[in-house]
């Protein structure tokens, strides 16, 4: 963010699953958003806190975005709550969706997202009309898994080691089948994964425990983030390395598969199609706005 801005900026807060965002709306890609002032607006004590940044800009007004702009007009510009660059984020993408829903910019129905793992389509149920437009579940196609084999990879914590799926949903995961949640600890620092080479640009890492038939119960440690309440690129990822694991692969059988994924902020229902698509449908809540003080601005990044 410029230390040259005077006036206010608008800002929301949501959530999906209780996965939560600041939104920073910037049609224009006028607010220039520093890697120090995305994780000063993400600081849960001394700025809003989230565990990532939105920011909304037109396809054609950012150069990230603009081979898209044919197929989408608004461009997710995601940050992690570190101030680093994403290409993905699951839940952010409904909320970001929500946000355009509740500012006017669109209507129930279908929908394109520009991200940086390509354009995302989405559909919002109608109905929306609770509180944040609360009340429809959204459903985000998010593209094809990528297996790209798992090469011996290994998440450990503490004396604990498990073997790893390596599910690529836009962004890479590490996806471990443990007995216990408990097992993963406290997850606010990253566990280890070997070997470091399969994941260079660092890995979001997914503990999964059975819960019933085609249910799952999972926690995620987020790159740059710690442990969220939820992450939709990793329920997706849990979901296709579980149909994986249970013999259910769609590409096989010519089914789709269809698997509950409980995670500590909510459930996200994932769907795997014959075609390798997958499919998350889940909530999305605009809980708050407002104002960003510029002089407060000037002070965090200072």
């Amino acid at each position: 963010m410029s230390t040259s801005q005077t006036a206010p900026i608008a800002f929301l807060k949501g959530h999906g699953t209780e996965n939560d965002f600041v939104i920073v709306p910037d049609p224009d890609n006028a607010i220039a958003l520093s890697p120090r002032a995305v994780a000063a607006l993400c600081d849960r004590r001394a700025g809003i806190g989230g565990d990532g940044l939105l920011h909304v800009v037109r396809s054609a007004a950012h150069p990230e975005a603009r081979a898209m702009a044919d197929d989408a007009e608004w461009f997710m510009d995601y940050r992690n709550a570190d101030g680093s660059i994403a290409e993905m984020c699951g839940n952010g993408v409904r909320v970001f969706a929500r946000h355009l829903q509740r500012a006017g910019h669109v209507e129930a129905g279908d929908l394109a997202v520009a991200t940086r793992a390509g354009v995302k389509r989405v559909h919002l149920a109608a109905g929306s009309d609770g509180p944040g437009g609360a009340d429809g579940d959204i459903t985000v196609r998010m593209g094809r898994a990528l297996l790209p084999g798992d090469e011996g990879v290994s998440v450990s914590v503490g004396d604990r080691a498990w073997p790893a799926r390596h599910v690529d949903m836009g962004n890479p995961h590490a996806v471990a089948f443990v007995e216990d949640l408990a097992h993963a600890g406290s997850l606010h620092s990253a566990p280890a994964v070997t070997p470091a080479s399969a994941y260079p640009a660092g890995v979001n890492a997914e503990f999964v425990v059975d819960v019933g038939p085609r249910h799952l119960a999972m926690r995620v440690h987020e790159r740059g983030s710690g442990e969220t309440r939820s992450c939709g690129t990793g329920a997706c990822a849990v979901a296709v390395a579980a149909a994986r694991r249970d013999g259910l692969d769609p590409a096989v059988t010519g089914a789709p598969v269809t698997y509950t994924v409980d995670l500590p902020g909510g459930r996200l229902v994932i769907t795997e199609l014959p075609d390798g698509s997958v499919e998350m449908a889940g909530p999305a809540v605009i809980v708050a706005e407002g104002y960003i003080d510029p002089v407060w601005c000037e002070t965090a990044i200072a």
